[in-house]
């Protein structure tokens, strides 16, 4: 999986904390784990942005052994389901964590390793990662990443976003998103060094760690976009940054313009991405020289790999600015996924092929553009309506506001964070759509809930809407 011993003299990490690790030790700790877990083992993997997660990660991948990676903050009840329904032999998580009645059979790099002496279910052979979906907290669902997976993907992206060892990525997502999972997949196996922070943007000390290390890469999903506006990022002096990435769902296209202008005037690449945990991570990104001539698209498909879109019968549609269903093939598109311990002995269900639940269009040149989900789309008084499409107009309209749509046919439910504006909102979509004032409803929330990565949790909030 890694070829450290090449850039054994590199330092692969730096914490916040001013401490740093060569490429060479983490070779060492691998050794360290050789001799006390056996090859083929299950371990959880409790990740936070530190050194103790990275030799973790690292060192399993490298002695086959086989991590779930999970929050560090997961909640004990739903972390000790997950104990029971996969039985993992150790644990590997924070010091500070002092959640479960098993032994400490070491202590080393900030982290600790619990060994459970749960009878293990078997592994597929080619298994080598497993994550949650979406990096879900609330879903026992994993899904099941082979090494040609990880190995595929990660090629494709050092070659599409040029990736080499003078590279400093900091850490603004968690390592067990898949995301954050690609980032150091991608700049480790290139010897470069990645920058490790607890700290979120909106604290100075994460500014004051990018600016003093170097920083040539920031990373976001839309939500991380929305608060770099909010924090006027494009007025700040960042002269070593070079790269800046977004992935975890559609930007707002007046945000893409933005930015696409900003790095456009200031010498760096911004590149949109598309992906899914289910394609191990990346599948599409738009190239930087297209990123303001084609903003609010999500691109082409990543080197190796190959998009379709096809109709409801199936049928790949070949005509151009036409909807339907984004379809992937490529090496990176994962087993399949485990929803039990007996699971994890399954090999190969999707054949390279993954239908994405997203809807697309393709332009004449050749890129695509993401128009919604395929569960988001609504039918009201016979007129298809796209739950995602409606919250980019309202945030387009009520800027400094937060909104979601959910809800079932004939009716849509908007969530926003601001009694005032409630009736102007809705009054705005009878407009915009054509529509019935009935087909709307309201509702009034102290905030969106997000997960981890800044998605929102619509199951979270249809709850609400009984």
């Amino acid at each position: 999986m890694w070829s450290f011993e090449k850039y054994k003299e590199n330092i692969a990490c730096i914490g916040e904390n001013g401490s740093k690790m060569l490429y060479e030790e983490l070779l060492e700790a691998s050794k360290v784990f050789e001799r006390i877990i056996p090859s083929r083992s299950l371990v959880f993997l409790f990740c936070e942005n530190t050194s103790g997660a990275i030799v973790g990660y690292t060192s399993f991948l490298a002695n086959k052994i086989v991590p779930l990676l999970l929050d560090s903050s997961l909640e004990i009840d739903f972390a000790e389901s997950l104990i029971e329904k996969y039985r993992p032999s150790h644990i590997w998580l924070p010091e500070t964590v002092d959640s479960f009645d098993y032994p400490v059979i070491l202590n080393r790099w900030g982290y600790n390793l619990l060994e459970t002496k749960l009878e293990p279910f078997s592994l597929h052979e080619e298994l080598a990662l497993l994550v949650t979906t979406s990096g879900s907290t609330g879903s026992p669902k994993l899904v099941r990443q082979s090494y040609k997976n990880i190995e595929s993907n990660t090629r494709s992206i050092v070659e599409y976003l040029k990736i080499d060892s003078r590279e400093r990525p900091i850490t603004t997502l968690p390592m067990n998103y898949v995301y954050g999972t690609s980032i150091v997949n991608s700049h480790l196996s290139q010897g470069a060094t990645i920058l490790l922070t607890t700290k979120g943007l909106m604290q100075k000390e994460f500014w004051r760690f990018f600016v003093e290390n170097e920083a040539t890469s920031i990373a976001g999903v839309p939500y991380t976009y929305e608060m770099l506006k909010r924090l006027r990022f494009t007025s700040m002096s960042l002269p070593s940054l070079r790269t800046m990435t977004q992935a975890g769902g559609k930007l707002h296209p007046d945000l893409h313009r933005e930015f696409a202008e900003y790095a456009l005037a200031n010498g760096v690449d911004f590149v949109i991405m598309y992906g899914a945990a289910e394609a191990t991570a990346r599948m599409g990104y738009l190239p930087p020289d297209k990123s303001l001539e084609k903003y609010g698209s999500m691109g082409i498909a990543i080197p190796g790999g190959k998009f379709d879109l096809i109709d409801d019968a199936g049928m790949v549609i070949t005509e151009p600015n036409t909807i339907g269903e984004l379809v992937y093939y490529g090496d990176n598109v994962t087993l399949g996924y485990a929803e039990c311990g007996a699971d994890l002995l399954k090999g190969d269900e999707r054949a390279g092929r993954y239908e994405t639940g997203d809807m697309a269009t393709r332009d004449e040149d050749g890129y695509y553009t993401v128009v919604g989900r395929k569960k988001r789309f609504l039918k009201i008084f016979g007129n298809r309506v796209g739950l995602d499409e409606t919250e980019r107009l309202l945030r387009s309209a009520f800027s400094n506001l937060e909104f979601a749509c959910s809800g079932v046919d004939d009716r849509m439910t908007v969530f926003m964070t601001d009694a005032d504006v409630a009736d102007q909102a809705i009054k705005f979509l009878v407009e915009k759509t054509g529509l019935n004032r009935t087909a709307f409803k309201a509702i009034v929330v102290e905030k969106i809930p997000r997960n981890e990565a800044g998605k929102i949790l619509y199951g979270e909030l249809n709850k609400i809407d009984t």
